[in-house]
């Protein structure tokens, strides 16, 4: 064999031109590593994913006769390293070319940027062929720009692939249907059972016991839900349309106690270890709807496709062209600790609760309940956005940094100071209360700014306004907020702060 081929564990997409042609000079490999559990804090259920869906793709090579040499955790021929299991191979095989897909992620584009150089012999990288875009596209498209505005990405993606177009005009002659998909869900439209895949991984879970490796979250059960096979992927993808689109754009920031997924795909973990495309993805969702469509508002359409085409790929865009300056920004210079309760789920504050609890249960929780109750909570609590990152990189099992990152420090905290989002996305109680049954149910009253029964979110909310006002005051899309902070009783707003200091130095009595 002349040349090996790395496949890294995000890497799963069986239709990359490399498996077109059987070559019996190319050896595949893929590597369980140390290395990569344990980098941060992981889920153990995404662990479990990662090593389950590699397992399945190796043995995928295997059975349509291709070369794969696949280390499991606990193969003595295993460094733990991706450099020296590199080496090893090389070295074994006497390999003439090294070849690899450009990883998403920075580190370890570095660290196989930097092998490559040390090498003695020929390598080339090569395009995943997942995404619409390549990694410099959204740079070269806002060259010049002041801000990098994701709706005008998103515009011209759509126009530039034919998604959702009349002409030059948008289908249905709106670009954003994102007014129409703020319901909150109280049960009017049932929620069908969700599709679940009975994937044994009782193996992976003992070989992680047995090598004693730190995770967060639950998994008692011997079975892997999500998808782990392109099949599965598809299989989820076509219950979806079927089952799921007809009321997704509706829905899609609803949060609901008695429901963890409502409406919401389940295919973001398939998608980011890329066994189905984005393309493959939005090309069955419009040819479902363009049969159906006379059953299906093209609001829950174009709510999808948004997420996709548009904050996917933006924010993959924005990932690669703000590193690595972007993994330390802290505009908002907030330096707190992220409470306990993010590990627990022990507080009284009902909507923290169910979704950090959803989170270690199911390694799951979908973009409002990330953005509007575990985000915002953090960033209202002036927490350090590396601990928050840190937090949110190891608790989903569809986080990788690509699109962690992006989400977390520009979106959710605001640490960017402004190049992903326009402005801090902090509430109070009353918008936790307009998307869910959080509030029915809790301890605090969701009215109240002082008293113990007040919610913390809402006096954490003012004192953020005024601790942050040097920052944020000349904010324009902040200015009604801070029209209103200027009025209240400035007695009020003494007592609403200590009421907020005591929250801020100890969360996890709260």
């Amino acid at each position: 064999m002349k040349t090996l081929r790395l496949i890294l564990g995000d890497q799963l997409n069986s239709k990359h031109s490399w498996y077109k042609n059987n070559d019996k000079n190319v050896l595949y490999c893929l590597f369980e590593m140390r290395q990569e559990t344990d980098y941060v804090t992981h889920h153990i259920q995404k662990i479990i994913g990662f090593f389950a869906a590699m397992r399945a793709f190796s043995n995928h090579l295997k059975d349509n006769n291709f070369n794969v040499d696949y280390y499991k955790l606990d193969d003595k021929n295993n460094t733990q390293d991706l450099v020296e299991n590199l080496k090893r191979l090389i070295k074994k095989h006497d390999i003439k070319k090294f070849e690899y897909q450009l990883p998403d992620e920075y580190r370890l584009d570095q660290q196989l940027s930097e092998f490559c150089k040390f090498i003695d012999i020929e390598s080339e990288a090569f395009s995943t062929e997942h995404f619409y875009t390549e990694r410099e596209d959204l740079k070269a498209f806002f060259k010049g720009k002041k801000q990098y505005l994701m709706e005008n990405f998103y515009r011209d993606m759509r126009k530039k692939h034919d998604i959702l177009m009349a002409g030059n005009q948008p289908e249905g002659g709106k670009w954003n249907y994102d007014k129409s998909n703020r319901n909150k869900w109280k049960g009017e439209h049932q929620i069908p059972t969700y599709k679940y895949f009975k994937n044994d991984v009782s193996d992976i879970v003992e070989l992680i016991k047995k090598s004693d490796i730190k995770t967060i979250g639950k998994f008692d059960t011997k079975t892997f839900s999500y998808p782990i096979t392109r099949a599965q992927a598809l299989d989820q993808l076509k219950y979806f349309c079927e089952e799921l689109l007809i009321h997704f754009g509706d829905y899609q920031d609803a949060m609901h106690t008695d429901e963890v997924y409502l409406f919401h795909s389940r295919l973001s973990f398939a998608m980011n270890i890329k066994l189905i495309s984005a393309k493959n993805i939005v090309d069955t969702v419009l040819n479902y709807w363009r049969k159906h469509g006379d059953n299906i508002d093209i609001s829950q359409v174009e709510g999808f496709i948004r997420q996709i085409i548009g904050w996917r790929e933006y924010m993959r865009g924005m990932y690669w062209a703000l590193m690595p300056e972007y993994k330390t920004e802290n505009h908002l210079e907030n330096t707190n600790k992220l409470p306990e309760f993010y590990w627990t789920g022990k507080t009284k504050m009902n909507c923290l609760k169910n979704a950090i609890i959803n989170s270690l249960d199911n390694g799951y929780a979908h973009h409002i309940q990330r953005l509007m109750v575990t985000g915002n909570f953090a960033l209202l609590a002036q927490i350090n956005p590396d601990d928050v990152d840190a937090w949110y990189l190891g608790i989903y099992v569809d986080a990788l940094e690509w699109v962690q990152l992006p989400n977390t420090r520009g979106m959710s905290q605001f640490a960017d100071g402004g190049k992903i989002a326009t402005k801090p996305y902090v509430s109070s109680g009353s918008y936790i209360n307009k998307m869910s049954n959080y509030c029915d149910d809790c301890y605090y009253d969701k009215k109240e700014k002082l008293g113990e029964k007040a919610c913390p979110f809402n006096s954490l909310y003012w004192n953020f306004l005024d601790d942050k006002r040097s920052i944020l005051g000349n904010n324009r899309r902040m200015g009604m907020m801070y029209s209103l902070l200027d009025k209240m009783d400035k007695d009020q707003l003494v007592n609403i702060k200590k009421r907020a200091q005591s929250i801020i130095k100890n969360p996890d009595n709260f």
